[in-house]
């Protein structure tokens, strides 16, 4: 009877007798059925529950209430044959994914064999014991116990369930149900679901780690394991045995954290829960949200995972260590890893520099980095600065405070300690059940593990205050040195340089001979350097050192255009034209050569030419070198086979070549590239000239942003310029810059939110197309949204390929780049990581001003604009 109760149900049975024409009569089959609904329960299970004197054996599963969920006993893919575990995975998907392995170190078999060799006829099964505790027991095909939950249950539990939930928990329940005896998410494996907590209780410092599989195969233990911090409580870790590998950002005491991932249309919510008792970090997810699942992998890898339907595969999210320099401590002692660059570097904190110069060059930063200048004497005269420096994850290895009452009050504590090196403070009354907790860390060794993240949601990143000599000859002293002494060295030399010039001019007034004016010739037909030197508007704000960078033989030139021929011209603008050319050797090149009644002059040429030489990176058309030979200025960049965004956005034939992934990426391309020139790289520039025709697109559709004529370029602390000579495109320019001749990075924010509201629309701003009536684009992709109907906004020939929550986050954010008060703008620090993992918590634009229609003249219409005496240059597509 057990087996027959096992292998067949009522149900079965009927179907038996219907499918293989056995002669039983019905009266016979209604009998068995009634019998087997009259056998005793300790059969095998029914739906999510187990109860004592039922057994779950190989082959059958226990599915959670609402189908998400499956217990049972499986099969890695490519374990050992026979090899079984229990395990939780997801029953809503096609891949079987476990979730929880109860066994994990004792595996068990069902071919009559066990892992040892003996022989045995009966099977492993799962079942409630028998005695008071009823705990939940694994024996294998012997009848031997490998796993239980080994929980001393109070009287009176001997009825006590286990049910697996539809949150993947497998609880034990008391007999009424009202306590959880055992569950197993405080028994974790190596994934961490939605309702899991990863933490520690404050009286017993003890909390449940995530830990890897030894291999796909393999779910025993393997040797890297996640939890909380149990020194500090207030970080996350991942091991590699006993060693720290990675670390997470020290909490600075937000709550909850919300992130939209565009790929699979999931929003991650990380909360962290401080209480008396404990403290935890847990996350949910979106209503309607795929699966969704935290990973330690057996390759050393913390992942957030969710399921792709479109894909039928997981799709990885976000993945940590994230660069070679993420993993702990890879910058050394007082170095730290920069993660806002292109590509993430080590560096040496302000104030130190490397402690072997030839293996830091060499890529090797394990020694880390020294002080460059010592501190005052503990006690002696001078008292010691600290240096500020945002954006930071904190280092490790630091002495947590309470009961500060400000930020001043943590200065001083670390400044009265001669040891302390370095602290950072934040206020977690709001999110602390104690209350009390406005947190002061404190270093008194050396900074390890650094990083610089960048302002992502203000959440993670905060500001570390490094102790550094008075009189600190840091980066920016060095600069403010070098304002000073440059006017200084020009005005010594500047007589000389004028005499020098007036006796060459008459010496030169002198020598009538054929030989020497033949001499004279030659000598102009060689190639001047391309030396540039500084432009007026680097000298202003930012002097830095001439800029040399290689020249190429003007004959060359002509050789590689035909001479500048009509067939190798490939665009005209105000500098002057581009024409396509081939270098010997076949590179091919583009050359912007400066016409003699250009627009601009030699003044943008330079600015141009300084400052494409000084900026490196993957998102900025590449300067190869230049030609100033005679009256001849020409500028040589890389050549790029897709030319102007203009020429494939607004061509109705070839727009249908940027599907919307390929927008996508040269949306988030273009932000990089403004982030790199608004902070990351050693100058700050404003572009005011951003436009879809100054965007450049590769072989591959990446974007590189062009054209730096018109750029400007700020001193440290300068947040704004003020000009009377506006530049730009009509459309792209920001109100108060064209209205008042104001700009900052906020009107480079501008131009961006209009150009994203092209790439999305497949609109030009100019176009009175498609705008139904609006005064121009951006009032009808406001209306639009307004109203609900972002998803009309849409260009219609990527309808197929739009992924539309991607697209609703874009017009979102151009939206916000369009406000009329520049405050409100966001800066590029804040679009990238938007564009990049999604937001829940944008806030909602303000209406645009159609500053369009103000009264506003342009520079050659024998007008003023009515506000001010401002005029305006509009330099229309190059």
């Amino acid at each position: 009877m057990p087996h027959f109760c096992i292998y067949c149900s009522s149900t079965l049975l009927l179907n038996d007798v219907r499918t293989r024409n056995m002669e039983w009569s019905r009266s016979t089959c209604i009998t068995a059925a009634v019998l087997l609904l009259l056998l005793p329960r300790f059969c095998s299970p029914a739906g999510d529950e187990l109860a004592r004197g039922e057994s779950l054996s190989p082959g059958q599963t226990l599915v959670s209430d609402g189908g998400a969920f499956a217990l049972g006993f499986f099969a890695p893919s490519n374990a050992a044959p026979g090899r079984q575990y229990v395990g939780i995975w997801y029953n809503s998907i096609p891949v079987q994914t476990v979730v929880w392995v109860a066994n994990r170190d004792a595996p068990v078999t069902v071919d009559g064999r066990s892992p040892s060799g003996n022989n045995s006829s009966s099977a492993p099964s799962l079942a409630l014991t028998s005695d008071a505790s009823s705990n939940l027991a694994l024996s294998d095909a012997r009848g031997r116990v490998v796993w239980a939950t080994n929980i001393t249950a109070p009287a009176g539990s001997a009825g006590s369930t286990a049910v697996l939930l539809n949150t993947g928990n497998l609880v034990l329940r008391s007999p009424d149900g009202a306590t959880v005896l055992w569950q197993s998410f405080d028994h974790p494996t190596d994934t961490f679901v939605p309702g899991m907590k990863v933490g520690l209780r404050y009286r017993t410092h003890d909390g449940a780690r995530i830990v890897s599989w030894k291999g796909p195969g393999d779910p025993s233990p393997g040797a890297f394991s996640y939890g909380m911090d149990p020194h500090t409580y207030l970080q996350l870790l991942l091991w590699n045995g006993t060693r720290v590998y990675w670390r997470s950002s020290a909490w600075t005491g937000y709550m909850t954290a919300g992130t939209y991932h565009g790929t699979t249309g999931t929003t991650v919510y990380v909360a962290v829960v401080d209480t008396a008792e404990e403290i935890y970090s847990t996350f949910t997810v979106s209503d309607g949200a795929p699966p969704t699942r935290y990973v330690v992998t057996d390759a050393g890898k913390f992942q957030l995972l969710s399921w792709n339907r479109n894909a039928s595969a997981w799709a990885t999210l976000e993945s940590w260590p994230s660069s070679p320099c993420s993993p702990y401590g890879s910058c050394g002692a007082y170095g730290y890893c920069d993660l806002t660059q292109a590509v993430a570097t080590c560096k040496c904190l302000d104030g130190f520099e490397p402690e072997s110069q030839a293996e830091w060059s060499g890529g090797v930063f394990s020694r880390g980095c020294l002080r460059s200048q010592a501190l005052a004497p503990c006690g002696g005269e001078g008292d010691d600065a600290f240096l500020a420096m945002p954006n930071m994850k904190v280092p490790d290895k630091f002495v947590l405070l309470g009961n500060m009452s400000s930020g001043e009050e943590c200065a001083a504590v670390c400044r009265r300690n001669c040891s302390c090196v370095a602290y950072a403070y934040a206020d977690l009354r709001s999110s602390s059940a104690k209350g009390d907790i406005a947190r002061c860390l404190v270093w008194t060794g050396e900074l390890v593990d650094t990083q610089m993240i960048g302002a992502i949601w203000g959440v993670t990143a905060e500001t570390l205050h490094l102790r550094i000599p008075a009189g600190f000859t840091g980066r920016k002293a060095r600069a403010k040195i070098v304002r000073i002494v440059l006017p200084v060295l020009a005005s010594i030399l500047i007589f000389p340089c004028i005499f020098l010039v007036w006796y060459c001019k008459i010496k030169d007034a002198g020598n009538v001979e054929v030989s020497d004016r033949r001499r004279r010739n030659e000598s102009e037909k060689k190639l001047v350097p391309c030396n540039m030197g500084t432009s007026s508007e680097l000298v202003e704000g930012h002097p830095t050192e001439d800029t040399e960078f290689p020249s190429i033989q003007f004959s060359d030139i002509v050789s590689a255009t035909d001479n500048f021929s009509r067939a190798c011209m490939i665009g005209r603008g105000g500098f002057g034209k581009v024409y396509k050319g081939t270098l010997l050797g076949g590179r091919e090149v583009a050359v912007k050569r400066l016409s003699k009644d250009s627009e601009q002059g030699i003044e943008e040429f330079k600015n141009e030419a300084t400052l494409i030489s000084r900026l490196q990176h993957r998102n900025l058309v590449r300067l190869l070198g230049c030609c100033t030979e005679g009256a001849e200025r020409l500028l040589i960049y890389e050549y790029l086979a897709n030319k102007g965004l203009d020429t494939i956005l607004f061509d109705s034939e070839r727009k249908s070549l940027l599907d919307w992934p390929t927008r996508f990426g040269i949306i988030k391309g273009v932000a990089r590239g403004l982030l790199y020139l608004h902070q990351d790289s050693r100058l700050t520039v404003i572009h005011r000239d951003l436009k879809a025709s100054n965007v450049l697109l590769d072989a591959e559709m990446r974007p590189k942003i062009a054209d730096f004529g018109m750029a400007k370029i700020f001193g440290e602390n300068q947040q704004k310029g003020n000009t009377k000579r506006v530049v730009g495109t009509y459309g792209y320019i920001a109100p108060e810059y064209q209205t008042e001749g104001i700009f900052s990075v906020k009107s480079d924010v501008y131009s961006f939110g209009v150009l994203v509201l092209e790439i999305v629309s497949g609109v030009r701003i100019s176009s009175t197309d498609d705008i139904k009536g609006s005064p121009g684009l951006v009032a009808y992709a406001w209306k639009l949204w307004n109203e609900g109907s972002g998803q009309d906004l849409v260009d219609s020939s990527i309808e197929e390929s739009c992924a539309l929550d991607e697209a609703l986050l874009c017009i979102h954010v151009g939206l916000l780049c369009v406000q009329d008060d520049p405050n409100c703008r966001p800066l590029m620090s804040s679009v990238v990581p938007i564009l990049e993992n999604g937001s829940v918590s944008l806030p909602t634009p303000d209406r645009p001003a159609y500053f369009a229609e103000r009264n506003c003249k342009v520079e050659g219409d024998d007008g003023q604009n009515s506000r001010n005496s401002m005029t305006m240059t509009v330099l229309q597509g190059r």
